[in-house]
């Protein structure tokens, strides 16, 4: 009897550490991950200067870097030269109408003095059929004089259209930095040729972090984003640190854990992604850290 009732003390025992155990224990385990991007040159050209250091601290409108604008001023200075010497075409054209509207006005003040001559029988009617010819002339000529003018206008236009388009290009030479964050990698250097779409780094705010943890089936109606949950990281050996977190992603896909599959039945567990916001301005978490959930009931 007594046998038997120590097998039983033994077995609440156990029970009780195990329930106790289960109690504490948390519901998923991850590690911290980062929303990085990559930073691209839009131009190719050398780079001629470089700002950067890995994990140097860039605010959005830093300068990355600045590829070399040499071939783009030669090809504006080429356009601006063309566009002069249409505009002085136009100039000429407009001088020489000018001179024909000139004609053509002492023509009309000729026409009004042969008029009174005429009446006063001191002119032929000749001599006044002459002077309105001469007008007829004048006003050709003006109109031949500007009717180069529409094509010399729209040359300046695609010349002034082609010099936007490098100023645009020279503008794009200097690369900034689109968002806050911390520069992760580095890739290329100074001097080096860079590429379009070719990254120069990658980066990523640190001052968020994402715990991905991976809970199966019977957890996921525990998570829904915008859900609060609480992280739990290691402060030391013995204690963790807890932190608030919200949830911000759920797979709508399951997938088999470990990633690497060793056995068939780890073949049969499957598993969903759930990514779990935190603040990190404090600068404590770090990528590839790992951490723990707790689902607040």
């Amino acid at each position: 009897m007594n046998k038997i009732f120590s097998a039983l003390a033994i077995v609440s025992a156990v029970v009780l550490v195990s329930c106790g155990f289960n109690k504490e224990k948390s519901d998923a385990y991850g590690n911290f991950e980062a929303k990085d991007y990559l930073i691209s040159a839009e131009i190719p050209g050398r780079i001629s200067r470089m700002n950067l250091d890995e994990g140097q601290l860039l605010k959005q409108g830093d300068t990355i870097c600045i590829i070399d604008t040499t071939d783009l001023f030669l090809k504006k200075a080429v356009l601006i030269a063309q566009k002069a010497a249409i505009r002085s075409k136009m100039d000429n054209s407009n001088a020489q109408a000018e001179v024909y509207r000139q004609q053509k006005e002492n023509l009309i003040v000729e026409k009004n003095r042969f008029t009174k001559l005429l009446n006063q029988k001191a002119a032929t009617q000749k001599q006044l059929d002459d002077i309105e010819a001469g007008i007829k002339v004048a006003d050709k000529q003006v109109t031949t004089a500007l009717s180069s003018n529409q094509s010399i206008t729209a040359e300046i236009n695609t010349l002034e259209k082609q010099i936007a388009q490098i100023n645009e290009s020279i503008k794009k030479c200097v690369v900034l930095c689109p968002l806050q964050g911390t520069v992760l990698e580095q890739f290329m250097e100074k001097d080096e040729l860079a590429v379009s779409g070719k990254p120069i780094c990658k980066m990523a705010d640190l001052a968020v972090l994402y715990l991905r943890v991976y809970v199966d089936g019977t957890q996921l109606g525990s998570f829904k984003i915008g859900d609060q949950v609480e992280v739990l990281v290691d402060k030391d050996k013995n204690e963790t640190r807890p932190l608030t977190g919200i949830v911000s992603w759920v797979s709508g896909s399951a997938e088999f854990t470990p990633k690497i599959i060793q056995t068939r039945e780890e073949r049969v567990n499957l598993v969903y992604a759930v990514k779990v916001k935190v603040d990190n301005t404090d600068g404590r978490l770090k990528i590839a850290m790992p951490g723990e959930i707790k689902i607040r009931k």
